[in-house]
């Protein structure tokens, strides 16, 4: 490796150097003048392509999947019910640093019945961490009509909210305000028996107290939501 000094002002001297540097870890820029050497991490984040909630009996499999991961320690598997706070149940091992697709599953066993939220909680070697969505789940027959407590709650500005139908029905599912106003139709028509989600978004609406109401033609039932922006 060479060098010239080349004078720029009175007492001053510039040095360029001549030279490439290879190495796994490094990057090396080379010019006619000078050469620039940097060290460079290669950033593969926990890239999420998939996660997914199913229940059997009185269990529900977690399956989620990635496409890359860099320093993963793994996942805290956390779950709410009924739209409490969410807790931790459980752990799975991550795989480090990788660029390789990754499969992962998780059984949460011996559940009563209920409405069921899981997200993952990505931990770092370092300890930093980031959250998944959140995917949900009803465990239990569908032997009854019912709504669900909206989740989140309070919310700002979107929430999802759920409910049962024992039979195909013809389902209208409505918001109001505190004036007892319809300000939106989430759902109007028929339906097979099952479990469903809708989101409202009340993006347009300011703060306060709203009420959903589902009515089947021979069920019906309201329940309160708070809005706070």
């Amino acid at each position: 490796m060479g060098q010239d000094p080349v004078n720029i002002s009175p007492g001053g001297t510039a040095v360029f150097y001549y030279g490439v540097a290879i190495g796994a870890n490094y990057n090396a820029c080379v010019s006619n003048m000078a050469l620039c050497l940097a060290k460079y991490n290669q950033v593969v984040p926990v890239e999420l392509t998939s996660f997914t909630a199913t229940a059997q009996d009185q269990q529900v499999t977690l399956k989620w999947s990635t496409a890359t991961e860099l320093n993963n320690n793994g996942f805290e598997i956390q779950r709410s019910l009924n739209n409490s706070e969410f807790v931790t149940v459980g752990f799975v091992k991550g795989n480090g640093t990788t660029t390789t697709n990754a499969e992962y599953s998780y059984v949460d066993k011996n559940l009563t019945q209920g409405s069921y939220s899981y997200r993952l909680k990505q931990i770092d070697y370092n300890g930093h961490y980031e959250y998944s969505e959140v995917v949900n789940v009803l465990v239990g027959s569908l032997d009854k009509y019912a709504l669900v407590q909206n989740y989140p709650n309070p919310f700002n500005p979107s929430t999802t909210i759920g409910y049962i139908l024992k039979d195909k029905s013809n389902v209208k599912l409505s918001v109001f305000n505190s004036l007892g106003e319809e300000i939106a139709i989430l759902v109007n028509g028929q339906q097979e028996q099952g479990y469903y989600e809708v989101n409202f978004d009340a993006a347009g609406l300011p703060s306060g107290i709203y009420y959903y109401m589902i009515n089947t033609g021979n069920f019906t039932q309201t329940k309160k939501m708070l809005l706070i922006k």
